[in-house]
């Protein structure tokens, strides 16, 4: 377990201000209405949340993984919605340009992105190209100094919001990306779709009808897009072990006041055994989650190759989370059940974390054939 810094433990406080301030009071708001409202994302923007991990030559705030796994965590206790909404603009929208652009096409959009001013979505995601993510359909044609693209993207997170387009897209020479923005001519948006949790995250279907994308904006080189984008979702896997954290910790605790306020057979239910063992298997995950969260974002932050610790963190914390929020269902009974507290709303968000960023069976694969090449092998290195 890394210990965190004088300036990570007060980007923690910090970010925890807002959420208890800003973000909590909202945040049922946010579920049943089916939005974020605008003026909550103008502050998230102002105090720097749209640009946490980034170098500050591009208006970041520096904090890279680490930091930036501290405030998703933080902002995960509030808001699964919210923190999402944050992950799909930062961690892979952005991620992926910061990750394979060059250096004019960092210049051109990555202060724009860090500050808030644009908000950005990632368009991998197909028909038939979700966990097998390699079968693109959508297809980039070169016609004099511009591509022309054709497809449809699906489950694009902060879709109908997005001004940025990181799009994948299938040319002579392989998946390549492209930074599309929202107001090329061809770029249509459906409507949101409607979910079963993270309701205030917006998510909907793009369509590309010929849209023309300047060739200066390739991210990286032609052929060159899938290795970009499973490097971009690594960074996003990690992303939903800080989200699995933090809505852990929030119902952990909402658990623990609960159970020891609740009254039953003339004690506090915190003093039944079967309580204690629900809340000590909690902690104990938590504690598991944690470790490996922070372990494998300081190796991402010291240029190491993380994809299969990724994919551990990734399906621990996912897997995780979702047995702790139905623990706390249980803990709390009938009122856990109820929309009056925030824990039936935790348990409808927390699903979605062992879906997006490659389901639950797709990380197995990961981590299985990584451990099947390397002969059994355990190393750590770092």
């Amino acid at each position: 377990m890394i210990k965190f810094t004088e300036e990570q433990e007060m980007l923690r406080s910090m970010v925890r201000e807002f959420t208890n301030a800003e973000i909590k009071p909202l945040a049922k708001k946010i579920d049943e209405q089916e939005f974020i409202p605008q003026e909550l994302i103008k502050k998230i923007a102002e105090i720097g949340l749209l640009g946490t991990a980034f170098p500050e030559k591009y208006g970041g705030g520096g904090f890279g993984e680490v930091g930036y796994c501290i405030a998703q965590e933080e902002i995960a206790r509030g808001c699964g919605a919210t923190a999402t909404f944050i992950g799909a603009h930062q961690s892979i929208g952005t991620n992926a340009i910061y990750i394979g652009g060059s250096e004019e096409l960092k210049q051109k959009y990555l202060p724009s992105l860090t500050s808030g001013e644009k908000i950005a979505a990632f368009c991998l995601t197909e028909a038939e190209a979700g966990s097998d993510s390699f079968n693109l359909k959508t297809t980039a044609v070169k016609k004099n100094d511009k591509w022309i693209i054709n497809g449809e993207k699906l489950w694009i997170t902060n879709g109908a919001i997005a001004d940025v387009f990181s799009v994948f897209a299938r040319t002579s020479k392989g998946i390549t990306g492209f930074v599309v923005e929202k107001n090329f001519e061809g770029v249509e948006i459906g409507p949101n779709e409607k979910k079963l949790g993270i309701r205030g995250s917006v998510t909907n279907a793009i369509r590309f009808n010929n849209v023309e994308v300047p060739s200066e904006n390739i991210i990286g080189t032609e052929g060159r897009g899938f290795a970009i984008a499973m490097k971009t979702l690594d960074a996003g896997r990690l992303t939903v072990g800080a989200c699995s954290i933090g809505a852990a910790k929030e119902l952990l605790e909402l658990s623990v006041q609960y159970a020891t306020q609740r009254i039953q057979f003339d004690q506090p239910i915190s003093n039944f055994e079967a309580i204690q063992f629900m809340i000590a298997d909690m902690t104990t995950k938590i504690y598991l989650m944690e470790s490996i969260l922070y372990r494998a974002a300081e190796k991402y932050d010291k240029g190491l190759d993380i994809s299969h610790d990724a994919a551990i963190v990734k399906l621990y914390c996912s897997e995780a989370v979702s047995k702790i929020a139905d623990m706390a269902v249980q803990i709390h009974g009938g009122m856990g059940y109820s929309r009056e507290l925030p824990i039936e709303r935790f348990y409808r968000d927390v699903r979605i974390l062992k879906i997006f960023e490659g389901t639950s069976e797709i990380q197995k694969l990961i981590i299985s054939k990584k451990t099947i090449k390397n002969q059994g092998k355990w190393k750590f290195n770092g």
